[in-house]
């Protein structure tokens, strides 16, 4: 890392810190069921900060790598961006062509990764309701999930970076992955997800290697008994977030790399994404069924991306622009969305409902058989 690099990406994780502590903070004090309207607003403000961060991108873009004359930029476009034209006899048009593209890549990137988190939506929900989690602490496991996925996209994204830059042919190996994991999704597309809480690998190996209370505690994640300190389900849920987040990562990081190959820009658009993930959450939990075509169109996107990325050299010498892959995947993702909201998915019959019992936990808090 430069100097220039170490000091924007420090700012970016601090400005990015104080937005969620002044989310937990100032409007998060208590613990509370997040209204569609406040999901709306959030989903707003974080593409409201991607698409500011987009702008400044386009009209600052080389102070990440702390760009100041012709050799350096030449450098980093070698390194980085090969497709972007240089004109050595015009520094300042060169370095806003190099802009240009490093923003193209951000908003691409950050698309992609928004589109693939959306696979990542059912699952999570899928999550609370296997564990039993109250809606009014959804927000407060998501946040500290979200803490660890910056932590672990860090390391993914620049250990991944180094791969490629020692050996490109890995750039193969991902795209052949991507391409495998479109193909068992659109295969897999009318399977039903399940997860048994009690077998889950987080939950077994948790419950081997530290001391678990089997009930929940309101919104604690330890508790001490005993003079023993344990970890509650609910932070058992946490883990389990952090685990599929890395799952999605093997996905969606490679993915972004077929867009950008700079490792900072695959960073910032995937933390912008999964910052928005949150409030995403809140806002499609309720209407995702909806949108029954998306996991073709998600699989589709995968299989583009993977091709893309097998086939970059020949794509490189024809021509093909950043601004390309940016249109084919809006083009995949309104398909997908239109194509849900023209042929709705047919209703099934109405089960008879479930009769509940009427002794429940304490605190009717659900009991978890570790």
């Amino acid at each position: 890392m430069s100097f220039n690099e170490i000091v924007f990406f420090s700012a970016f994780i601090a400005f990015i810190l104080a937005i969620l502590m002044l989310d937990l903070g100032v409007f998060s004090k208590n613990d509370h069921v997040v209204s569609f309207k406040e999901a709306a607003i959030w989903s707003g403000v974080w593409v409201a900060l991607s698409l500011g961060f987009f702008f400044l991108i386009d009209s600052h873009g080389d102070w990440i790598h702390g760009v100041d004359n012709f050799a350096e930029l030449q450098t980093i476009q070698q390194k980085y961006a090969p497709q972007v034209k240089l004109n050595p006899a015009d520094f300042e048009g060169s370095l806003q062509n190099y802009r240009d593209n490093m923003s193209l890549e951000f908003i691409t990137g950050w698309l992609l990764e928004y589109a693939l988190s959306v696979d990542n939506i059912f699952v999570i929900i899928l999550i609370f309701t296997s564990f039993g989690v109250r809606e009014k602490y959804y927000k407060k496991v998501l946040f500290w999930g979200i803490l660890g996925a910056i932590v672990m996209r860090c390391i993914f994204i620049f250990v991944g970076s180094a791969l490629i830059q020692r050996a490109e042919w890995v750039l193969y190996i991902f795209g052949l992955f991507l391409v495998i994991t479109g193909v068992r999704m659109f295969l897999n597309r009318n399977q039903e997800d399940e997860i048994d809480p009690n077998h889950h690998p987080v939950v077994k190996f948790a419950s081997r290697r530290f001391s678990v209370y089997p009930r929940y505690v309101n919104d604690r994640f330890f508790i001490r008994k005993a003079g023993k300190l344990m970890m509650t389900p609910l932070f058992l849920v946490v883990l389990i977030i952090e685990f599929t987040d890395l799952l999605f990562a093997v996905d969606s990081v490679p993915a972004v790399f077929s867009v950008t190959k700079d490792p900072y820009v695959v960073f910032f658009s995937n933390i912008f994404a999964i910052m928005g993930l949150r409030s995403m959450f809140f806002f499609l939990a309720n209407i995702m069924h909806i949108f029954h075509y998306l996991k073709v169109g998600l699989s589709v996107l995968l299989v583009f991306i993977g091709v893309k990325m097998l086939a970059h050299h020949y794509l490189q010498a024809w021509g093909f622009e950043t601004a390309y892959s940016l249109y084919i995947i809006m083009t995949i993702l309104l398909v997908s969305v239109v194509a849900s909201l023209i042929f709705p998915q047919k209703k099934q019959p109405l089960e008879p409902p479930v009769k509940k019992p009427e002794n429940k936990p304490e605190s009717s808090d659900e009991l978890l058989h570790l």
